[in-house]
């Protein structure tokens, strides 16, 4: 828990530490299962999916990119193969998926892996407790490639505890995907582009938490989807808006944040967009001092790790 100095807690205890009328926005977000191993002749192909263009066709990264060319095909299994439409300079490719009368979504689920980040280093199978583990409690609508992870840490319990606390909880959709886990290579932020991602907010969800806040509620993101969902679709008095559609935001230092008042999330990497949106809103300062405390107590870092409850900090901290 980060406020000045940083509290050790469990997440046990998040419903005492918050206030009844706070409202915990989820991403209700389902990963599928995204990762393929195919071959092109005999070149062994793996590709991971990371951005829907249509209902049969990915944008993806391949690996090796280099073996593939505009209209090679990858036989991923019997009658399941994907056409190579487009190539880009950094392994990226647009597939073009054949798989019969079959929806792509089914084939998926029979044949793909689970997506999980790249530093878990790990053999990954199809086993089931990927597919378990790596999803939230409530993930409801498909099209994620990578979790929203903050989210793994909600039991029954704890949302049953978080309920009969008073404590709100709405539900937005981010579909994450796979650039989340992408490093910022250029040394002024202002050059990184940033992955879009899909996403929605419901009128119903938006008029939760314009209540909320009227009535004087924080309003608390968990995880940085979550975040930056709100903060796309918030106008500048805070106001949430309904939302359908794509948002590429990158927040960095000197962003004012517009809705969110704490946030939940994990602890990330160095050079991440994920690490700047975190320094944004809580300031650098104070990240570092919670991040050093983190890794002196031994915390666990990234998608498997442990969270921290973050304060938004006031400006130029």
């Amino acid at each position: 828990h980060v406020e000045a100095t940083p509290k050790d807690a469990a997440i046990t205890d998040l419903p005492n530490i918050l206030e009844p009328g706070d409202v915990l926005v989820f991403n209700d977000t389902k990963v599928i299962p995204s990762r393929l191993v195919g071959k092109r002749v005999n070149t062994k192909i793996e590709v991971t999916l990371h951005k829907e263009v249509s209902g049969s066709s990915w944008w993806a990264f391949a690996r090796p990119g280099r073996k593939l060319k505009e209209g090679d095909i990858v036989e991923f299994a019997r009658n399941f193969s994907a056409e190579i439409a487009e190539k880009r300079d950094n392994g990226e490719v647009l597939l073009l998926f054949r798989c019969g009368q079959q929806n792509l979504l089914d084939v998926l689920h029979k044949h793909g892996i689970m997506p999980l980040p790249p530093y878990i280093k790990r053999p990954v199978s199809g086993s089931l407790d990927d597919l378990d583990d790596y999803q939230t409690l409530y993930a409801l609508k498909e099209g994620a490639v990578a979790a929203p992870t903050a989210g793994l840490h909600f039991t029954e319990n704890l949302i049953s505890a978080i309920s009969a606390r008073g404590i709100l909880t709405a539900f937005i959709t981010l579909h994450v995907g796979a650039g989340t886990f992408l490093p910022v290579k250029t040394h002024d932020t202002e050059h990184h582009k940033m992955h879009t991602e899909w996403g929605k907010i419901e009128q119903t969800t938006a008029d939760i938490i314009n209540e909320a806040r009227n009535a004087g509620g924080k309003i608390i993101p968990v995880g940085s989807t979550s975040l930056r969902i709100l903060e796309t679709a918030a106008n500048s008095s805070g106001v949430l808006q309904p939302f359908i559609g794509e948002t590429d935001i990158f927040i960095t230092p000197g962003y004012i944040f517009k809705i969110a008042d704490k946030m939940i999330t994990n602890f990330h990497l160095p050079r991440s967009t994920l690490f700047m949106l975190v320094a944004a809103f809580s300031g650098l300062n104070r990240i570092k001092i919670a991040y050093t405390h983190a890794i002196n107590q031994q915390y666990r870092f990234f998608s498997y790790g442990d969270a921290c409850l973050l304060e938004k900090g006031k400006m130029n901290e």
